[in-house]
């Protein structure tokens, strides 16, 4: 039987050695080095938009490892976290850490809505997760709702799934959704594949709140409406 391989894929703006000794996510892989399984796919310095760093990914990987896309402000907390990736996998085709059970007309994201043009945050029955916000260890533990869930919507913070799945139903991220709704449109081209989304319980602590409702955001927002018509 082959070992479970993940892959830890992340593009980052900090040099190589910054990345190491500055960055959440690369102080906290350091951490991880007793797990022979874990690898890393790091682009240093980068301006590039993410899918096409996640697709590259995508197109090299062997089909039995399981990719992890993920931010670099996020601390990795679970010291089982291939145990509970491999899990997840089990129940669904594309875990991550919070979303939303249903999506609404025009949504713009896993957690808002626009209601007569203004963002409003989702009732929570709609939304899934728990995740670590802030600088730890004393960050605040914000609660989304029941994990695990099947979701339409995931965060795309943190999203793992199987190589193959990708591959065999040709699902790539779409190049024009640089660093907003790239994570949306995945997640829409994930379930129009009839496969699974859904949120799994993993700790870590994301340093940043996500930034929403700039101009290049409300950029890809258009796009992705135009895309998908709602």
């Amino acid at each position: 039987m082959l070992e479970t391989k993940i892959e830890i894929v992340v593009a980052t703006r900090y040099s190589e050695q910054d990345f190491w000794t500055q960055s959440a996510l690369g102080k906290s892989l350091m951490r991880f080095s007793f797990d022979t399984r874990i690898q890393y796919r790091v682009t240093h310095s980068n301006f590039l938009g993410l899918p096409s760093i996640y697709n590259s990914a995508i197109s090299v990987t062997s089909d039995e490892t399981i990719l992890v896309f993920i931010h670099d402000d996020v601390w990795l907390d679970d010291y089982y976290l291939v145990d509970r990736i491999v899990s997840g996998l089990q129940q669904f085709d594309v875990i991550g850490l919070a979303g939303n059970v249903t999506r609404s007309e025009a949504q713009p994201s896993w957690r808002y809505l626009f209601i007569d043009g203004k963002p409003i945050w989702d009732d929570l029955e709609n939304c899934s997760g728990r995740i670590g916000l802030g600088i730890p260890p004393l960050s605040q533990v914000i609660n989304w709702g029941i994990v695990p869930a099947k979701c339409e919507l995931l965060d795309g913070v943190f999203l793992a799934t199987k190589a193959t799945t990708l591959k065999q139903n040709n699902i790539f991220f779409d190049e024009r959704f640089d660093f907003h709704f790239y994570d949306m449109d995945f997640c829409r081209s994930v379930r129009a594949k009839n496969l699974s989304l859904g949120t799994w319980p993993i700790c870590v602590t994301h340093e940043s709140d996500g930034v929403f409702f700039s101009e290049p955001w409300y950029k890809n927002y258009h796009l992705y409406i135009q895309k998908w018509g709602s």
